[in-house]
């Protein structure tokens, strides 16, 4: 029998994501219902490391901002971080109008989607760097005391005395991938070092507000925003991958959006019910499928990496610390 807090935080998610799926059947078709349904399962594959990570930056805030990031929160990622931050990303490498980017959005995906693909190299560069740090940051901490992976973690815990060797790392794996692209080095270098830099920026503006004891609001509001920072670096490349499964606007809209709600209720549900703290080793688990997942960004600007193979990757690391904290 499923249990009742289950029941509480996912039954009403699967009902209105049933609604909506047969809805989109219903009126564009059964190939539409299957693509939405697929990019839906393929996003929250994708981001559950995220949801794990969400939870622990989560349950430090309020219970005001923890609801607000259920509900701004999907807002943002539905249609901020999945349908006008690419705009603007497309407009900006492109050279083009937002406005321009925005029409054919609507009246030719097709050419979009073309243009998206463009940014590929920009985008998975951002994410590398991002990413890489958020996880590099968490294995060089010094003051980590639990391993997963003993003696290993534990090496990587003492080498943190060394001052920013995560940052050092990370720009010897931008430049390494930025050298093996060919003619986008240019493009994955600055895009990786915009993305370690936002993630330099965050971390310290995060780390001031708390030093300094301000008002709750404004650390919820700083941690509120780099919740959704670090879901801007885990799905953008979901985006690009979602045009090239379809081109309908619409049934994207719905895969993906459907995708973020679970992601965000899951999160939800980790921190209420302290899932993160009673299972030892998710959160471990959790970084190494980031690692995992930043490290595909970089091998994709060399060469293609399925997105069904780095969601596999991810979900059998945090398979295997789910298993290991059980027992």
């Amino acid at each position: 029998m499923i249990n009742k807090s289950v029941q509480r935080y996912f039954l009403g998610p699967i009902i209105v994501s049933v609604v909506v799926l047969a809805l989109v059947g219903f009126f564009v078709g059964s190939a539409a219902f299957i693509t939405a349904a697929l990019l839906a399962l393929l996003e929250v594959t994708l981001s559950f490391d995220n949801a794990i990570v969400n939870a622990k930056v989560l349950e430090a805030m309020s219970p005001q901002w923890q609801k607000r990031f259920l509900t701004w929160g999907i807002l943002f990622a539905v249609v901020g971080t999945r349908l006008i931050l690419p705009i603007l990303v497309v407009s900006i490498i492109a050279g083009i109008s937002p406005i321009l980017i925005s029409q054919l959005v609507v009246y030719n995906p097709e050419m979009y989607a073309q243009l998206l693909g463009n940014t590929h190299h920009a985008i998975n560069a951002f994410g590398t760097g991002f990413l890489a740090m958020l996880a590099l940051k968490y294995f060089f901490n010094v003051n980590k005391r639990d391993h997963w992976i003993g003696a290993f973690e534990a090496k990587l815990s003492k080498l943190g005395s060394i001052e920013e060797i995560e940052i050092g790392l990370v720009l010897i794996l931008l430049l390494v991938v930025s050298f093996a692209s060919g003619g986008e080095g240019a493009t994955i270098l600055s895009a990786g070092i915009v993305g370690l830099l936002l993630f330099i920026i965050m971390e310290g503006v995060i780390h001031t507000i708390s030093t300094n004891s301000l008002h709750a609001v404004q650390t919820g509001l700083a941690g509120f925003i780099y919740l959704n920072v670090l879901d801007s670096a885990f799905s953008l490349d979901g985006v690009i991958g979602a045009f090239a499964i379809s081109s309908n606007v619409l049934v994207i809209a719905v895969g993906l959006g459907i995708g973020a709600y679970f992601v965000r209720v899951l999160t939800m549900y980790m921190v209420q019910e302290k899932t993160i703290n009673s299972i030892k080793y998710l959160e471990h688990g959790a970084h190494w499928a980031i690692l995992g997942l930043a490290l595909c960004m970089a091998a994709s600007l060399v060469f293609h990496v399925p997105e069904v193979l780095i969601a596999l990757i991810g979900l059998c690391i945090i398979g295997a610390s789910f298993v290991t904290s059980l027992r």
